[in-house]
């Protein structure tokens, strides 16, 4: 039988997708892009407009290709079950038992009755995944987290994502070493990275660790809080030239006043003096960010004060979102609640900011020598990323997963364009 997998929204997806797939090929299921026997979508809840395009997903899926064996799963599923319930879906779950993709779709295929699976409850222990094989992405995800307690006031994804549990460590760095057979580049992901404990150890003891591994010759952090940041992982930071010159750092807002609406746990002067000790021990580093534009109680006033402080940090990029009400958490019942215009012009202007940033910082690296990590390449050039996560161009043909010098020589619509430098030690 064939399958297909339609994956949504973040890192943990993409990575708990890639399990799927593995586990399937490995008993003896093909993956194609055409239509298939099954039909699997990992579906996103982070916003309403995620929900909304899941939903669309699986009745278009069905619509399509109306004898697959269609199979839903992810947050939206969890979050909007008693919508997916009324669709016309055969294998229907939440967040947990992806790893048991196989297993249901044979009890489907022996009794032809749906299958649905949802546990009621935040308190899941830690699915074990692993990839046994190299994924088919340049930079290969590593799950070692699931779940959040932070409860901002914005947020769905506690709710459909349960408690905050880890992989075990010895697993993680047991898949860390398969994964870098293949790979030089791993990027550590989670729903609240940060937050990684097992036992005594913690997120900084577990890149320490990978290190170690000789292969292995960047760890990137998909996203980590500002409050996670302590002097250990500092240090760290300062004496591992492994870890990517790079941190996606939440700010969500610039404005105190609209961070206690968001029961964020920090302030202003608590993120910038953490930001300046960065800096001050990689002052070339990329710091890239979230910002939530529109949240309730946000006036003019507070959104321009926004604005100034992201310039005032002056962060590498910034992915902007405008606030997405989501039942069930307290900012939905907030009053002051933002006009969808406004909401929507407010995330034009920032994204403009982004832009502006983002040219600004690309440029300091006009006429240097950057290492970048090849990830695709077509008939004239190769494209990849450097340790600081700038997208480079190169007029050369190399392949996927090698590392190359190049001096840049230009910028231009988002990427740096370079020349390979032949003589280069990955060369």
């Amino acid at each position: 039988m064939t399958f297909q997998i339609i994956t949504l929204g973040c890192k943990v997806n993409i990575y708990e997708s890639e399990i799927m797939k593995e586990k399937l090929i490995e008993a003896g299921y093909k993956n194609t892009k055409e239509k298939a026997d099954i039909t699997i979508i990992n579906t996103c809840s982070v916003t309403n407009m995620a929900d909304k395009k899941s939903q669309k997903l699986v009745r278009h899926a069905k619509r399509e290709n109306k004898n697959t064996i269609l199979v839903v799963a992810g947050c939206s599923s969890e979050n909007k079950k008693e919508n997916y319930q009324k669709m016309d879906i055969d294998i229907l779950i939440g967040n947990k038992d992806k790893s048991k993709i196989v297993t249901l779709i044979k009890e489907y295929c022996n009794s032809k009755n749906k299958v649905e699976r949802f546990y009621h409850t935040r308190n899941l222990p830690f699915e074990n995944m692993s990839v046994n094989h190299f994924t088919t992405h340049t930079r290969a995800f590593l799950k070692i987290q699931d779940g959040c307690n932070n409860f901002c006031s914005y947020c769905i994804i506690p709710y459909v994502r349960g408690t905050t549990r880890c992989k075990d460590f010895n697993d993680a760095i047991k898949e860390a070493k398969q994964l870098a057979e293949h790979h030089q580049e791993i990027v550590l992901t989670g729903i609240h990275t940060g937050s990684y404990k097992d036992g005594d150890l913690d997120l900084t003891d577990l890149i320490h660790e990978m290190s170690k591994i000789e292969k292995l010759k960047r760890i990137r952090i998909s996203s980590i809080e500002i409050t996670e940041l302590n002097d250990k992982f500092l240090k760290e930071l300062e004496n591992n030239s492994k870890i990517c010159n790079h941190l996606h750092i939440p700010l969500q807002a610039g404005s105190d006043e609209i961070l206690k609406k968001m029961n964020r746990k920090y302030d202003l002067k608590y993120f910038e003096e953490k930001i300046s000790k960065i800096r001050n021990i990689r002052p070339d580093i990329s710091i890239s960010t979230d910002v939530i534009v529109g949240h309730p109680y946000e006036n003019d006033d507070l959104f321009n004060e926004t604005i100034n402080t992201i310039k005032k940090i002056s962060f590498s990029k910034i992915h902007a979102f405008p606030y997405s009400k989501r039942e069930g958490t307290v900012a939905a019942n907030m009053p002051c609640q933002i006009d969808e215009s406004i909401k929507k012009e407010r995330n034009k202007t920032l994204i403009e900011v982004s832009k502006e940033l983002e040219k600004n910082y690309a440029q300091k690296f006009l006429n240097q020598t950057v290492t970048v990590l090849i990830e695709e390449s077509n008939d004239t050039y190769s494209i990849g990323h450097t340790s600081n996560y700038l997208k480079v161009k190169i007029d050369e043909l190399k392949e996927a997963n090698e590392l190359c010098e190049v001096k840049i020589q230009k910028y231009d619509n988002n990427y740096l364009i370079g020349e390979l430098i032949p003589t280069s030690k990955y060369n």
